[in-house]
């Protein structure tokens, strides 16, 4: 291995808790704890009209690991259990479908509501759908089933109290599960405005004396995202207890997510950045409908930028020019929060990163090898990589905490000590300060280090010109159920004393004997066996740690800082399938090769 500043480390640990034993008496974070709080069952009315009929608790139970039969009738457990879940279902319509099809008289009353229970009655079971005898039988059968989706919004007599009625039992479903210390549930919900696509996943702290005290606000309520953070605002003074909303797919947001105006098309103000920036403190940036960290043409030098990136469809029609990426991305929208930092005082996009699957088969599934799809009907079959293949095997998300409780895990998430991963459980340290040495990044108390010297991802570094430049600790170790890591890059945003803004990526540390040459680094080798779908961990490093002190650093430039950590080319879960299905060809467009990642939650530096 080679390593730019640092000492390489030899130890391997056999476990992810085993890279991190913590000193006696220390009280900082010591464990990652793995989840999902982008869940949908069958209570989401688009889940529920494309074929899913997954139960919350069903959910619950995959995500602890236990075996459960999925929407399409087949018996599954997830590999490895996670250690918290929100399932997030649409807040708009909540519950209606399956309350129709149970024969709730409310929703029977009108012509609609009889109609789409009749149409759900006569169609086509979903085991029949993936157990096609072709291609053209499974997009037929297909299109047949996704006919129910408009019925999500196709039913009325939905009033208070039916409303409340389901939300009750979305908290009840939680709490069912709520286990502290082994497993925690979040009740919580996806507002989900269009268009463009502005949704965000609220996730709520409390127990159910609080969470009980309010209800899903929808864009039935209002379509304007600030008129959700002023509602969970009030939810949060009035019972004390606390709630966030996570904004996701802003790649899909046509340059609406992160915009640099309000909504309303007024100029940002400070107040407005505040409640930004306290109601949203993470961002989902990487799931199943493709990546948000960056775009190659807001990255154009960073070879991996193009990663999952769901083209140009996501543009809006109006917008002629390039600039609706800097508005749909995570990384140019770090760098136009220290625009905003500077011209009003408070930096709106100041967010943590998480990655979450957005499932809508109640299945949190994003390991590559064992992925069970988005919706009901890409649940594993035959056909799914001819027709589905622009749908990413990711992402979960990994939070440092002191315990696996909400209480913790929620403060977790408020002060940003969290990152994003696309499937592997990579374990992510990431620290800044100024008195790193070298060799603390050889050091098994590692984190003893960067807590006493610094600050952890979602932090703040504020020192003066004769401080010299900041020193960061990092540490990246693989998935010990996956593949090695490639390197580790930190990404680089500032703005500088003309108020112009940059970017520029850092190879840091990497495997093998490759350097750096030109100012790129070779990538690594891929051992990847497509016809197989296999691949060799004999390239690559277990472990990858390293002191990195910023040597293009301007003591009045504001700027902030964040991990990028590649694995080795591995195969794409398009790759497993056909060679499990004994696929012989898949057209050109269908990528089979995958660079899993994580992304750690920024330091910011503040002149």
């Amino acid at each position: 291995m080679v390593f730019a500043g640092a000492l390489a480390v030899a130890a391997v640990p056999t476990a992810a808790d085993d890279a991190y034993a913590p000193t006696v008496r220390d009280t900082h974070p010591d464990t990652v704890y793995w989840g999902d709080t982008h869940v949908h069952t069958y209570l989401s009315g688009d889940a529920f009209g494309m074929g899913n009929r997954t139960t919350p608790d069903t959910a619950y139970r995959f995500a602890k690991g236990e075996e459960v039969v999925s929407a399409g009738g087949k018996r599954v457990r997830l590999r490895r259990p996670l250690d918290f879940l929100m399932v997030s279902d649409h807040a708009e319509n909540l519950g209606i479908l399956p309350r129709l099809m149970a024969g709730d008289e409310r929703l029977l009353t009108t012509e609609d509501g009889r109609t789409w229970r009749k149409f759900f009655a006569e169609a086509a079971p979903l085991a029949e759908v993936l157990d096609a005898e072709n291609r053209d039988a499974y997009n037929v059968l297909s299109a047949d089933l996704m006919a129910g989706k408009p019925a999500w919004s196709g039913v009325s007599g939905v009033d208070t109290a039916f409303r409340r009625e389901v939300w009750h039992a979305v908290i009840d479903a939680a709490e069912r599960h709520n286990d502290p210390g082994a497993f925690t549930t979040f009740a919580g919900y996806e507002y989900s405005s269009n268009p463009p696509m502005l949704h965000r996943n609220v996730l709520f702290a409390g127990d159910p004396e609080q969470t009980r005290q309010t209800r899903p606000f929808s864009k039935l309520d209002s379509a304007n995202p600030e008129d959700l953070w002023d509602y969970l605002a009030e939810y949060e003074a009035r019972t004390g207890s606390g709630v966030i909303s996570i904004p996701h797919n802003s790649n899909l947001s046509r340059g609406a997510m992160f915009g640099d105006t309000t909504h309303g098309g007024a100029p940002v103000t400070a107040q407005y950045a505040a409640l930004r920036a306290d109601r949203e403190p993470v961002v989902e940036i990487t799931q199943i409908k493709g990546d948000s960290e960056t775009h190659p043409l807001a990255s154009p030098d960073d070879p991996f930028a193009d990663f999952e990136t769901w083209g140009g469809s996501n543009k809006d029609k109006n917008d002629t020019s390039d600039a609706w990426v800097a508005r749909s991305y995570v990384r140019p929208a770090l760098k136009g929060g220290l625009e905003f930092d500077a011209e009003v005082g408070v930096n709106p996009f100041k967010f943590g990163l998480i990655g979450s699957s957005d499932s809508h088969n109640g299945l949190a599934t994003a390991d590559d090898d064992n992925f069970w799809g988005k919706m009901a009907s890409n649940e594993p079959n035959p056909f799914r990589a001819f027709t589905q293949s622009i749908y990413a095997a990711s992402g979960y998300a990994g939070v440092w905490a002191e315990a696996n409780t909400r209480q913790a895990l929620f403060a977790a998430f408020k002060r940003r000590e969290v990152y994003a991963t696309t499937g592997p459980r990579i374990v992510l340290r990431f620290f800044g300060g100024w008195d790193y040495i070298e060799t603390d990044a050889t050091r098994p108390d590692l984190a003893t280090a960067g807590y006493r010297n610094g600050v952890p991802m979602g932090g703040d570094l504020t020192r003066s010109e004769a401080d010299g430049a900041p020193r960061f600790l990092i540490r990246a170790v693989k998935d010990p159920d996956g593949a090695n890591l490639d390197r580790v890059q930190v990404v680089k945003g500032w703005r500088d004393r003309e108020g112009s803004l940059h970017e520029r990526i850092y190879d840091v540390a990497w495997s093998g004997d490759r350097t750096i040459e030109d100012g790129v680094l070779e990538d690594v080798e891929s051992t990847v066996d497509v016809a197989t779908a296999t691949y060799l961990n004999t390239v690559g490093a277990a472990e990858l740690a390293v002191v990195w002190t910023d040597p293009d650093f301007v003591a009045d430039e504001a700027a902030f800082y964040y991990v990028r950590a590649l694995e080795i080319p591995t195969p794409r879960w398009t790759a497993y399938d056909a060679a499990f299905y004994r696929i012989e060809e898949l057209p050109e467009n269908v990528p089979l090769v995958t660079r899993e990642r994580a992304y750690s939650s920024p330091i910011w530096y503040t002149p």
